[in-house]
């Protein structure tokens, strides 16, 4: 059976309008240190990716943040963080962050949360991993991207034998049970794309 040690959260560096956002992500950051699973993120300690991470620590748990050099300075690095790694773009940045994940949590954010979140669907699609990839749908924040998706699929852009399997939870509390579900039905060696496959793509 898979087993799940990290998981990486994609998040905004701005906090939202919707008070709700904040509070799921010190939530979530919280439920992965008492579980015992490590939380790699994109290193800042602004907006929702400082009060995951921020909470992750507080509860004991262990933090990853993994930022490229040029946004130092606008995210400003969590300096707490047990590991903190500097990549020279953001294309390392996204490698390293996968290599290191056993699945995947998208929560509100902007354009680049999006992108990621979207990457990872991508390369599931194309059969180059099996982890698991979920929405945290805080307030309904991802329900117009559900919808986008379910409108593709109704026009056969995305096709019957490569779905899109995007989890959503609406309640934090249901992140891990979701996950622990989905990677129940994935043996650990099917996780992975081949070596070298991500600085390909």
């Amino acid at each position: 059976m898979s087993t799940i040690q990290n998981i990486c959260v994609y998040c905004g560096s701005s906090p939202g309008t919707d008070p709700r956002f904040v509070k799921d992500a010190t939530t979530l950051g919280g439920i992965l240190a008492a579980s015992g699973i490590g939380l790699v993120y994109g290193g800042g300690s602004v907006g929702l990716m400082g009060a995951i991470s921020s909470a992750a620590i507080a509860k004991g748990g262990t933090v990853t943040g993994v930022i490229p050099d040029f946004l130092s300075g606008r995210e400003r690095p969590l300096a707490e963080a047990q590991e903190l790694i500097v990549t020279h773009d953001m294309h390392e940045r996204k490698r390293i962050m996968f290599e290191r994940s056993d699945a995947f949590v998208a929560l509100p954010g902007g354009i680049g949360t999006l992108e990621e979140l979207i990457e990872q669907l991508t390369w599931a699609q194309l059969g180059r991993h099996k982890k698991p990839i979920l929405a945290l749908n805080t307030g309904g924040f991802w329900d117009p991207l559900c919808v986008l998706l379910d409108h593709m699929n109704s026009l056969a852009f995305i096709h019957t034998a490569a779905q899109v399997n995007l989890l959503v939870a609406d309640r934090v509390e249901d992140v891990l049970p979701k996950i622990r579900e989905a990677v129940r039905q994935v043996p650990e060696a099917e996780k992975f794309m081949q070596a070298g496959t991500a600085e390909k793509l």
